[in-house]
């Protein structure tokens, strides 16, 4: 890509590496509400935006709770790793401070909500790269649909054909290709048995943020 004016990043499994909070935490909630989850259920909720995780335990399991409700129940579950433990990622503060030298506007386009992503963001020190967060509760869609990207683009005021999606999850990848974004795709080990469907899909792909350059070449 010989001009990036704008980046869009996920957070779990691209900023931060914190994918491992969410593996089970649908069957941990089930279980904390008496209720036995199906087989399958922490794969099924995986991809899910809050929003679709709320709805479908109200659908699938009985539950009277409201959708904001269970929402706030499943981020209490999660807020201390976002507050006191997750991490960045290997080379992205070196990145996102490489990006900014050269005047790339950059947002964060993500499916946790907003309290934890700033929470965990300011920790980190990566919150005053990005002049606006995204998430999927705020869009009001999950990342099987576009929106999001979207909205970050009329944000950041660039051209698709300027702008890097950058993600670590197939699902999220493919979205973003089919909106006609440059894509380039993260490794994360949560998602390594899929690696090598996201390298065929994405523009460009990289095992760490240490290999940025590599979007110039």
């Amino acid at each position: 890509m010989n001009k990036m004016k704008g980046a869009i990043f996920d957070m779990d499994g691209t900023l931060l590496d914190s994918m491992h909070v969410w593996r089970t935490k649908g069957e941990d909630y089930l279980r904390s509400r008496g209720l036995e989850p199906h087989a399958g259920a922490n794969e099924a909720t995986q991809y899910m935006s809050m929003a679709q995780m709320a709805g479908y335990f109200r659908a699938e399991y009985g539950l009277r709770d409201s959708e904001q409700q269970i929402i706030d129940d499943l981020n209490r579950m999660v807020e201390n790793q976002y507050l006191h433990v997750v991490l960045a990622k290997e080379g992205v503060p070196e990145a996102l401070e490489r990006l900014a030298g050269q005047g790339v506007r950059m947002c964060v386009a993500t499916a946790t909500d907003l309290p934890l992503v700033e929470a965990a963001l300011k920790r980190t020190g990566l919150l005053p790269y990005f002049s606006a967060v995204f998430t999927c509760t705020g869009v009001g869609a999950g990342k099987d649909r576009p929106d999001i990207y979207c909205r970050a683009q009329e944000h950041l005021g660039a051209a698709i054909s300027e702008t890097v999606v950058f993600e670590d999850a197939l699902y999220a990848v493919r979205t973003a290709k089919r909106a006609g974004f440059y894509v380039a795709g993260v490794y994360d080990y949560w998602e390594r048995k899929k690696w090598s469907e996201i390298q065929a899909l994405a523009d460009i792909c990289i095992h760490s943020f240490s290999e940025i350059e590599r979007i110039w070449k």
